[in-house]
């Protein structure tokens, strides 16, 4: 397998404000890769080029070698991206929801009602998505959200803090979900979080990110090793003192 992503000297500015220095990295097919860092550090810029949302001040990102400037369009059909601030229609039920979405990946011989019946395994809300959405706490909509990015079985799946507002219970759902897809499907995840024993959980790789600049990256024991450290949570804080 040849790698999913490829990210090379990422600068992007928001008028004075610089929010990636040259960030790259490299994401391996198959793989879960986490950036993780404090609110401002730049992980959500990071996804949203990668997702094709915005463009980079300078740098480049290929999807499967595919570049996200040059073709974007391509790269859309090959990635499911989840941001963390996510909405769903507030007027339809969560199933009626579901079937809209499965509906722009009809076609290739895909099959809108194994997505919806996919999307309803994920989501665990039972006879719930036969309610409005409107009526649905922060967590149940997350979970429709989460279930809406992986049921079209994406070669690409990015996800911005993807258990944002989820209980114990239904966050560890979702990462066993997350990871199953991973291991099975073959889905390449890039997320990113805040919650560090999510990360130890779920991921392959980390990159840790702080003002801009990836300051540490490598598993979750290599980096736990190279600090001294018992988790993560004192690996950001060791690498970040350092920088």
């Amino acid at each position: 397998m040849g790698p999913a992503i490829v990210a090379e000297h990422l600068v992007k500015r928001f008028g004075e404000v610089l929010a990636l220095d040259g960030v790259s990295f490299r994401v391996e097919e198959g793989e879960i890769y986490g950036l993780i860092g404090p609110n401002g550090a730049g992980k959500t810029t990071a996804l949203r080029i990668v997702g094709t949302v915005i463009r980079p001040t300078s740098g480049s990102v290929r999807v499967f070698g595919v570049d996200v400037v040059r073709e974007a369009s391509r790269v859309r059909e090959m990635i499911s991206y989840l941001p963390e601030e996510a909405g769903a229609y507030p007027n339809l039920s969560g199933l009626e929801y579901l079937r809209f979405m499965a509906s722009f990946y009809r076609g290739e011989g895909r099959d809108v009602e194994a997505m919806v019946e996919e999307g309803v395994r994920i989501s665990g809300l039972g006879e719930r998505l036969r309610d409005r959405v409107k009526g649905y706490s922060k967590g149940m909509k997350r979970r429709l959200l989460v279930a809406r990015t992986l049921m079209v079985r994406p070669r690409l799946a990015i996800m911005d803090e993807p258990t944002a507002g989820l209980d114990v219970v239904h966050a560890l759902h979702i990462r066993r979900t997350i990871r199953g897809y991973a291991e099975e499907e073959g889905t390449t995840i890039l997320l990113s979080s805040h919650n560090m024993l999510e990360v130890e959980f779920l991921c392959d790789r980390v990159a840790l990110i702080n003002r801009g600049r990836i300051v540490a990256e490598g598993t979750p024991e290599e980096l736990k090793e190279e600090y001294g450290a018992e988790n993560l949570e004192e690996v950001f804080v060791e690498a970040t003192r350092v920088v």
